[in-house]
């Protein structure tokens, strides 16, 4: 069988690095086209790998009858458009997160893939894919009834133009979509609470939060979120049950960023929806998932805004 032909939507650092991995690690895939509001960065990326092509527009990418699949990472602001598109010509698509950046919007694309009739679209919420957290997921069944979550979430340092709301939808979403896969619950209510800030964090920006998120079972999860830890990039969870505890420990020394630390994750991710969409299926985490995740960003933008007041999440 011929290798999928994926272009891939936005290559800043998260696409330029999906861009190597399709072209250099993922067998079965062939990368062969990129698309890029900064054409001259779309044509840097192109031009590392022989026959990539650069698309004019994203949705110019997505309407070629060259490229099979699909890999969004652009800014969450442009999601449902291209997805919508992605949907429409009947490509299977793997979306960055957010899904998108309301409930409202992530709610069309629930529609439209319904309207498809078949599972297209996959989120990228790839500590699914981690195998620290791969291992911790399954040993759940030896620790009893799945009690309290423990996260910490981490980073060197963040620019000036990431604000606080940004913090719970663009790094907090990957413990929100933590919390429903372990605890295999949704998230019933959401709290965000600020306690002193950093000194070192920009001005107005609320760093560290912390996340109190109680499961319709009425587990608890917690998470502190600190973008300027100024220390690196550490990620951690410790799981809490009726007979014992499991852990996902950071790696020392900590790596700089989220690219070293979780790069066989995102390898592991991307080869299992390329193998997926070559078999006709999409089995990693869907739109529902995406949907259920800005749901629960968005009370929690709420709730940080209303001084950490549990906010309900809406996904009826």
């Amino acid at each position: 069988m011929s290798d999928l032909r994926v272009g891939v939507v936005g290559v800043g650092v998260m696409g330029a690095d999906h861009a190597a991995r399709l072209a250099q690690r993922v067998v079965g895939a062939a990368l062969v086209a990129v698309s890029d509001p900064d054409l001259a960065r779309a044509s840097a990326v192109a031009a590392t790998f022989p026959g990539v092509r650069v698309s004019p527009s994203p949705l110019e990418l997505i309407a070629d009858d060259d490229v099979d699949a699909v890999l969004i990472a652009s800014p969450g602001e442009a999601h449902e458009e291209q997805v919508l598109a992605c949907l429409s010509y009947g490509k299977y698509v793997l979306c960055e997160k957010p899904l998108t950046l309301s409930t409202s919007s992530a709610r069309r694309l629930v529609a439209a893939e319904r309207a498809v009739g078949r599972r297209l679209l996959q989120v990228g919420f790839m500590r699914r894919y981690d195998p620290s957290y791969t291992r911790l997921q399954s040993g759940l069944s030896s620790i009893g009834r799945l009690l309290v979550l423990h996260n910490v979430h981490r980073n060197m340092s963040a620019p000036a133009s990431f604000r606080s709301e940004m913090i719970v939808r663009d790094s907090l979403v990957h413990e929100v979509d933590v919390a429903r896969w372990l605890f295999a619950d949704e998230i019933a209510t959401v709290s965000v609470l600020t306690p002193l800030p950093s000194r070192l964090a920009p001005a107005g920006v609320s760093d560290p939060l912390v996340a109190v998120f109680r499961m319709a079972g009425g587990g608890i999860a917690t998470t502190e979120v600190f973008i300027n830890s100024q220390v690196g990039y550490e990620v951690r969870c410790e799981a809490v049950g009726e007979t014992g505890s499991l852990f996902v420990d950071a790696p020392r020394p900590l790596p700089a960023d989220f690219r070293a630390r979780f790069a066989s994750a995102y390898d592991l991710e991307v080869q299992a929806w390329v193998s997926s969409c070559v078999d006709g299926r999409v089995a990693g985490p869907g739109v529902w998932d995406g949907f259920a995740a800005t749901a629960a960003s968005e009370a929690g933008v709420r709730s940080l805004q209303n001084g950490g007041e549990p906010v309900a999440v809406v996904t009826s």
